[in-house]
């Protein structure tokens, strides 16, 4: 009876040993987007040089309205934060996606696409990102983040996505 006893208690303390340990992922959960955090791990949002701080913090994408490819004051205020993020982090390239909602003929949409993500890459070489770092493709309506047929929705599907690659420069 002791021994089960005391077993009872060493495991308890084991437990309790183990809880008072909380702040083992607290480098990893507290994400600064204004890159104030010391410590930040490579790869996370909390890391200023990464893609995922890149599509969190600064954004991936710009919208536009209806049959427009043309950029709208959001759209060049993200893309101006793009810019000055790859012009910071040289050693990535990126892809940028157009697309466009479910409306209209695949071949205009694919059309449309292709004009939107031209329109966000000539505005990023304006701001001084090498033209060879940056291509487009257009996927038209091919791949929605949203599926309906309400604005919301096409809403979401309107856009450009700046996609990033590691390592290919050079």
């Amino acid at each position: 009876m002791k021994a089960s006893v005391w077993l009872m208690g060493l495991a308890v303390a084991g437990m309790l040993a183990a809880c008072s340990k909380n702040d083992a992922f607290e480098d990893v959960n507290n994400v600064d987007l204004n890159n104030q955090t010391a410590g930040a791990v490579a790869g996370t949002a909390g890391d200023p040089t990464s893609p995922v701080y890149f599509q969190q913090a600064v954004g991936d994408r710009v919208f536009f309205l209806v049959d427009q490819s043309t950029l709208n004051d959001d759209a060049r205020t993200t893309l101006d934060a793009q810019a000055s993020w790859l012009l910071q982090n040289t050693d990535y390239v990126a892809t940028i996606e157009g697309h466009a909602d479910e409306q209209g003929t695949r071949e205009y949409n694919v059309a449309l696409g292709e004009r939107r993500a031209n329109a966000a890459r000539e505005y990023l070489i304006s701001r001084g990102v090498a033209g060879n770092r940056l291509k487009i493709v257009s996927y038209g309506k091919e791949r929605p983040v949203e599926i309906c047929s309400v604005e919301s929705c096409y809403a979401k599907n309107r856009r450009a996505v700046t996609v990033l690659a590691a390592g290919l420069t050079g």
